[in-house]
């Protein structure tokens, strides 16, 4: 008997999945649930693997693109290619990825998988100022009443004020994830950069490449990169890539764009919750009560910057 024809299975494979995904995207409020609590699972699998930021970011980056580059493909014969511009656009964004990625992953280990995660949620504020400062957009009542707040609550997560909170290190760990927040807004601007028309798989195949090249050579001034990480590790990694960078984000990027904001930006805070929940129950990471509420403040205030007034 004759086999099928090479590259029947896996074209097999990836319409079983694109028809996994049209379906969650009928469904905009459990496709974006669900991803926001694929990648909340990112800093756990990242603190269980165990390994360098430079080696969690380049790896995290890499074990993902088997899995986008048959999406982008399909998207291509779909959409068509992205420009040059789109693809500068979204290779200046992946350096800034990897940098985000590099910070972030430090912050895991010097405060604490959850912490980190809400620390990082200081970006709702960051992304508006660069937009004011770069673009001259005005910055809204409400935005500059909770910006106060914002500060105040990211100084009480970090446990400033308290001694044998969770963490190795925790000053240096919210200075880390502060940073990391930094750089995660100043990948959205770029990322803004592309067009709202850019083909959105294919664009990240860029950043994934992009941040891979980025993270080696960050990670190689900053704790050393091992390309031979171990299965133990490995397999950790690959969980960081599916659940997150891959499944996480393609289930949010679908979902939310179909919801009211104040629904999508209720549901993403499902993240750095759901990230708490995993550290606490996985790890034994729990916060003190000044810190859950210096994170109850930077949640909330994210929500009622991202979401538009009824």
């Amino acid at each position: 008997m004759r086999g099928p024809p090479p590259g029947s299975y896996d074209r097999a494979v990836m319409a079983h999945v694109s028809r996994g995904l049209s379906a969650l995207a009928d469904r905009p409020v459990t496709a974006t649930a669900v991803g926001a609590l694929g990648v909340s699972t990112s800093g756990l699998f990242v603190a269980l693997s165990a390994t360098s930021p430079g080696t969690a970011s380049f790896f995290r980056c890499v074990f993902a693109l088997p899995l986008l580059v048959p999406l982008a493909l399909a998207e291509r014969r779909r959409r068509g290619a992205p420009t040059a511009r789109q693809h500068g656009w979204a290779a200046g964004a992946g350096v800034l990825f990897a940098a985000d990625a590099l910070l972030w992953t430090q912050a895991i280990y010097e405060v604490g998988v959850g912490l980190s995660a809400v620390l990082v949620n200081t970006q709702v504020v960051m992304v508006p100022l660069l937009a004011r400062v770069i673009d001259r957009e005005p910055l809204s009542a409400r935005f500059v009443s909770l910006l106060p707040v914002v500060v105040l609550g990211t100084v009480l997560t970090g446990g400033v004020f308290e001694t044998g909170v969770t963490g190795t290190a925790p000053v240096a760990g919210t200075v880390h994830s502060a940073l990391a927040a930094l750089c995660y807004s100043v990948f959205l601007f770029l990322l803004r950069r592309g067009g709202p028309d850019r083909p959105p798989v294919q664009s990240y195949v860029t950043i994934m490449v992009s941040a891979a090249g980025a993270a080696v050579l960050g990670g190689a001034l900053w704790g050393g990169v091992t390309l031979a990480p171990g299965w133990g590790p490995a397999g950790w990694l690959v969980l960081t890539a599916i659940c997150g960078q891959v499944l996480g984000w393609l289930l949010v990027a679908l979902g939310s764009p179909l919801l009211r904001v104040e629904v999508g930006s209720a549901l993403l805070l499902l993240t750095p919750v759901a990230a708490l929940v995993l550290a606490a129950v996985v790890l034994g990471q729990i916060p003190s009560a000044l810190q859950v509420t210096g994170c109850v403040l930077i949640l909330g205030s994210a929500y009622l910057i991202t979401a538009r007034p009824t």
